[in-house]
């Protein structure tokens, strides 16, 4: 099968969307299909990391979303390369990861006369991008009559995008690459003296909750000295007030490690003891925590949707309300001072991310993409439709 993989962000920059398509790209791949990943870059070098598969369109800029950043390509002179891509390759199926965010995907759709299937990740941070006036949501629910096939990577996901989108949607979660996150990774040796590793692994944006962390650290730091919190993920603005807090306050052993690369990260998980996401909202699946359990790690997490269809609460982690320092301190403690705890729940971890499998998500996708294919040739011959396909909880 010749398949498309389009991303409207910038590939230069991994994150959840990019790491997603990068994951089934691989999968595919070996399963013997024939994938191109479409997607703006910002730095060169790109197709080479994945093997000449890579076509780039569109130059990423920096735009503000709702506490967060997004890199996506606001060219509105997309046309022409797009429509030279599909003479070019002929796909059989063109997948559109936020498959209405400026302006990469929403021309992509515009432009494609062959199948077309939508990924929604988001559960309403993008909603300043796709539902701010009325004439946006006019256009975009005509945009949307040519996706033939919807999926929602969770519940949250697909509540936010059938409210203003509506269509039949499958559910087909995140995985995490077991090959990459296993047990057997080694440590970094220089964090391994005898202290209690507690890792917080994301963007440094209000939204991921560190500022609650910190807060929490700095009191159990003084309660109990031989912890250590690392900080690993990128940002600027946010990672130096972070660091003129923790100096002013004088709060010892909190190492900033800013990005790290895809190849360290399970290394730092592996350095935990401890994983910690204190996110305040609008997570709609948790890949870290999921990365974080392959590797054996307890998680704490914050008690909101997205995380509790990962994480079940005294099981393989601990979940608290979010922006509750006193709740969050009290479950840290509760895994610090119980080894055997961390052990138990760390093992039962690995179980839950095994049911993540890539392997079985992608297996699942192309099941998916056969099916509205075959849907849609129906379709196209006048076949009767038996109109049974709705919600599927595939895995989620």
């Amino acid at each position: 099968m010749k398949i498309a993989l389009v991303s409207p962000y910038d590939f230069a920059h991994p994150g959840g969307v990019v790491n997603h398509i990068l994951a089934l790209d691989k999968e595919f791949t070996r399963m013997g299909h024939d994938v191109r990943i479409i997607a703006p870059a910002s730095e060169a070098g790109v197709a080479s990391q994945i093997k000449g598969r890579f076509i780039q369109i569109g130059k990423p800029r920096s735009v503000p979303v709702s506490g967060s950043i997004a890199r996506v390509t606001l060219s509105l002179r997309l046309k022409r390369e797009i429509k030279k891509v599909f003479e070019d390759h002929k796909f059989d199926i063109v997948h559109l990861h936020e498959p209405f965010a400026p302006m990469l995907c929403s021309a992509t759709l515009r432009f494609s006369n062959t199948v077309n299937v939508g990924t929604f990740h988001a559960s309403g941070r993008m909603s300043a991008y796709y539902f701010t006036w009325p004439f946006f949501i006019y256009l975009l629910r005509r945009r949307n009559r040519k996706l033939h096939g919807h999926i929602a990577v969770s519940q949250p996901a697909y509540r936010f995008a059938v409210r203003h989108l509506p269509g039949e949607y499958r559910i087909i979660p995140n995985g995490v690459d077991l090959e990459h996150f296993n047990p057997g990774v080694e440590p970094f040796e220089k964090f391994k003296d005898g202290k209690i590793n507690i890792l917080f692994v994301g963007r440094m944006e209000r939204r991921k909750g560190l500022d609650y962390l910190i807060r929490a650290y700095e009191k159990l730091k003084k309660e109990i000295p031989q912890i250590r919190l690392i900080v690993v993920g990128p940002g600027k603005l946010l990672r130096k007030r972070y660091e003129r807090l923790v100096r002013n306050r004088g709060i010892a052993d909190i190492e900033f490690e800013g990005r790290v690369s895809y190849e360290d990260l399970p290394r730092y998980y592996k350095t935990a003891d401890i994983y910690c996401s204190p996110a305040t909202g609008q997570e709609s699946f948790g890949i870290v925590l999921l990365e974080s359990m392959a590797i054996g790690k307890p998680v704490i997490a914050s008690r909101i949707e997205g995380y509790r269809r990962v994480v079940t609460h005294n099981h393989d982690g601990l979940l608290v309300p979010p922006k509750n320092v006193k709740e969050l301190k009290g479950a840290l403690e509760k895994l610090i001072t119980d080894e055997n705890l961390r052990l138990k729940m760390g093992r039962q971890g690995i179980e839950t991310a095994s049911r993540y499998d890539w392997k079985i998500v992608a297996r699942q996708v192309i099941d998916y993409y056969h099916e509205v294919i075959e849907k849609n040739s129906n379709k196209k011959s006048g076949k009767n439709q038996d109109g049974n396909s709705i919600i599927g909880e595939s895995g989620d």
